[in-house]
């Protein structure tokens, strides 16, 4: 008698234990995007999510070296389908079945991806889309529901889409205020109410920082979690950042329409470190440490205490994505291109980040400007400014950014070595009308933010671990760094 309530005490202690240890293990959720001109190797990307504590990620589309890696790792997935393939997808269940079986299916029972949810479209009901999307996003959704059923993954996998803020808003300015837009409303309900009939969840891309950014008239303060900006009061409810004022709009909006209950994803949330004057490393650890906290903590809003999952925008920078959102758009990483720390983030338990190991760059040299070369040949300059600044990353010249107190020579500088790391440091690309010369001594500013990158090596990396699809997919990136980079390079040209 005595022995078996020894016995039942024992496991009931025990099972306490575990299930306090199971509830104190927390895991961090993040996007990660594969715009780059030098990509950090898949394996590498993978084994750094897993040594920072990420458990899962969101992909913006079906990559195949970023589904392979994450085979096996105990990372749950979220594969996204762009918004050009929308209009295929909804004109077609055939094609809905083609994708779901080539992008899902096979990576489940090939490699062992543990995919969670597939993502139709992104932000397809954007204002600036001009309703481009909008009359096919939910029989897009529609059909890769019935292909995930038809492929037996109905309870296993479920859909969902992401969507931008502006969905909703609030005539009062308040959160309680909230409603879905008039003119998307009727979609709106009927994409909510087909995901709640079949377990999908709604997902949310939230920005404090484009809120900041596009409004001088913003307080910054109320754009942080720890901020002292004056608070707003709505009823009883007083809020102290824009994240939860913002995110309880949402919830009225879904009260609003009978969707109380519905559960809900943010999809994006985070701080870009370049490219403007508020993106900068002491802003985007101030705006990430405070939400990591209150990841780690499990604070939801006022209206809802219970928090969402929370997916980290974005992984590391990608400096072929598009600019046309703003330069810093290629900057929204926590961890730089190569999976270095841009800086310290407390992941709660003592636990801090830690960077990629194992990454392999090109030799220690950089192409800058000449100080024998002439700045007064105007033609020559801008020659070769507009050559570098097209097809390569500049856009920590921009006003405000990183580099932007450079001096004449300093920005040719920077933008020459951007284009000579981009080209694979190739014999002839630090050419440019006799301005540059290639130097192993580095060149940037001591004690400055403004860093004069060498990039990663990828024919070391790619004898080791390249697929065959790697090669296309860099040379898309490239052409759409190509297109925004033009648009930048005018835009500089005229600044100086």
């Amino acid at each position: 008698m005595g022995f078996k309530h020894f016995s039942t005490c024992f496991l009931l202690a025990l099972c306490i234990l575990s299930q306090g240890l199971a509830m104190g293990v927390h895991g961090f959720a993040c996007n990660w995007g594969t715009r780059l001109t030098h990509p950090l190797p898949p394996q590498i990307t993978v084994k750094l999510m897993r040594d920072n504590g990420f458990k899962q990620v969101k992909l913006f589309e079906a990559d195949p070296a970023a589904l392979k890696a994450l085979g096996n790792s105990g990372i749950q997935v979220m594969v996204g389908i762009p918004n050009d393939l929308l209009a295929t997808l909804a004109g077609s269940v055939d094609a809905a079945i083609a994708w779901v079986n080539q992008n899902v299916s096979n990576y489940i029972s090939k490699n062992g991806v543990d995919i969670r949810y597939v993502a139709v479209g992104n932000e397809a009901f954007l204002k600036t889309y001009n309703g481009r999307f909008v009359n096919s996003t939910f029989p897009a959704i529609q059909n890769i529901q019935a292909a995930l059923i038809k492929a037996g993954l109905g309870r296993q996998v479920k859909v969902t889409t992401p969507l931008n803020a502006d969905v909703y808003q609030s005539d009062s300015g308040l959160p309680s205020g909230g409603n879905f837009r008039p003119d998307i409303h009727d979609q709106m309900i009927s994409i909510i109410k087909f995901l709640s009939q079949n377990g999908g969840p709604l997902t949310f891309n939230i920005y404090p920082f484009l809120s900041l950014d596009a409004d001088p008239h913003f307080p910054k303060e109320f754009a942080f979690f720890d901020g002292s900006a004056a608070p707003v009061v709505d009823g009883s409810i007083t809020y102290t950042n824009v994240f939860d004022a913002n995110y309880d709009t949402l919830i009225t909006a879904l009260e609003k329409n009978g969707f109380g209950q519905m559960p809900v994803i943010i999809g994006e949330v985070g701080w870009p470190t370049d490219g403007t004057a508020n993106a900068n490393i002491k802003n985007a650890q101030r705006f990430n440490q405070g939400l990591i906290d209150r990841i780690v903590k499990r604070q939801g809003s006022p209206k809802r205490p219970t928090p969402p999952d929370i997916y980290l925008f974005g992984f590391i920078d990608e400096d072929a994505k598009s600019i046309e959102p703003g330069p810093f758009e290629r900057h929204w990483g926590v961890f730089n291109f190569d999976g270095s720390i841009k800086y310290p983030l407390n992941l709660g338990g003592g636990k801090q980040l830690v960077a990629a190991r194992g990454v392999r760059y090109l030799p220690k040299q950089w192409c800058v400007m000449s100080t024998q070369a002439n700045v007064q040949d105007p033609t020559a300059f801008s020659e070769s400014m507009s050559k570098a600044c097209t097809y390569a990353d500049c856009t920590p010249l921009s006003p405000g950014g990183s580099c932007s107190g450079l001096d004449i020579r300093g920005n040719a500088s920077y933008a020459f070595n951007m284009y000579y790391q981009t080209m694979d440091q190739r014999k002839g690309s630090c050419n440019f009308n006799g301005l540059s010369v290639i130097t192993n001594i580095n060149p940037s500013p001591p004690q400055s933010s403004c860093q004069f990158k060498i990039m990663i090596d990828l024919g070391k990396h790619e004898k080791k671990s390249t697929t065959p699809s790697d090669a296309p997919k860099i040379k898309l990136n490239s052409m759409i760094m190509l297109l925004s980079s033009f648009i930048f390079t005018m835009l500089l040209l005229l600044r100086v």
